[in-house]
């Protein structure tokens, strides 16, 4: 396998696949192959999947391997140029208009200059990932960009496009070296084509069962073997059940590691039953697995289990 040296970009497919396993991140060739492609193209990477399947968690493990500063975007409905590029700061605009007027300072437009200046600008993600030092160019999350409309998804379209601001009063900061961008979202609508055509794409699927058991592995520790196979080949029935919203990933860790604290060696029915919250997050999903139907699961894991 090949070796990634912390703080320079990857210059294969193994090695991009070494840098995510060195900070315990387990990627397929597909995903490492468009990583390394994104990183090589200098474009933005658009990942789809399902909550919990660890798309943010890749913008998280490449700005650690990378060395490089992560700055998030988190996208909500309602979010505006204000909260996700720039904005003045007014109160301290206002202090030095009045201080101004204290001095005797009647100079509009040099009072005007002043407060409209970089003293005053209050930096948001976006301008925060585009106002970097060459070679310095920070990892930038923009993270469920499906929770915001289509307005701010039109905004951002430009954004991607020329890596730049334009603040009426300042004028446009353009970035030197353009950020490595990450866009996750869990497709509770769809977006735009326009953006996506300027990103390259990955759907981040559910881990098969081998990479899930590594990934409990590494992640918990303290989860003894026959324990983890039995939270693996659990969750892994659990998703082919017709729920409201299956466990992802980062469910397997948590129920993995509430049983590890609870000092469980193997699942019972009782323990699932008293630890579903870390798995299940509705409660019709849970009322369900509580009943015969999760008992059900339950022996079949154990059988298949013991058989193989």
């Amino acid at each position: 396998m090949a070796r990634h040296e912390t703080g320079k970009l990857p210059q294969s497919i193994d090695e991009t696949i070494a840098m995510l396993e060195a900070h315990d991140y387990l990627a397929g060739t597909a995903l490492a192959t468009v990583l390394f492609l994104a990183l090589r193209m200098k474009r933005p990477l658009f990942l789809e999947g399902e909550a919990g399947v660890g798309k943010t968690e890749i913008a998280k493990v490449l700005a650690q391997a990378l060395d490089r500063p992560l700055i998030r975007l988190q996208c909500y409905e309602g979010l505006d140029v204000a909260s996700a590029v720039y904005e003045w700061n007014y109160p301290a605009q206002m202090l030095e208009i009045r201080l101004s007027e204290a001095t005797g300072t009647v100079d509009r437009q040099r009072i005007e200059s002043d407060i409209f200046s970089e003293r005053f600008l209050i930096r948001r993600p976006v301008l925060q990932a585009i106002s970097t030092v060459a070679g310095r160019a920070p990892v930038f999350l923009i993270d469920e960009l499906d929770r915001t409309d289509e307005a701010f998804e039109a905004f951002l379209l430009e954004v991607l496009s020329d890596f730049q601001v334009t603040i009426p009063e300042l004028g446009t900061i353009k970035s030197s070296e353009p950020p490595i961008v990450i866009i996750t979202t869990n497709r509770t609508r769809e977006i735009h084509d326009a953006l996506k055509r300027r990103c390259l794409y990955h759907w981040v699927d559910y881990p098969k069962a081998a990479q899930e058991l590594e990934i409990i592995r590494r992640k918990v520790p303290g989860c003894n073997a026959m324990l983890s196979r039995e939270i693996v080949a659990y969750v892994q029935k659990l998703r082919s059940v017709d729920l409201f919203k299956n466990p992802g990933v980062a469910e397997t860790i948590d129920w993995a590691t509430a049983l590890t604290e609870l000092d469980a060696l193997a699942l019972d029915p009782e323990k699932v039953a008293d630890t579903l919250g870390t798995l299940l997050k509705y409660q019709d999903d849970i009322a369900r697995i509580e009943s015969a139907e999760g008992r059900r699961l339950l022996a079949e894991v154990k059988a298949e289990l013991a058989q193989g």
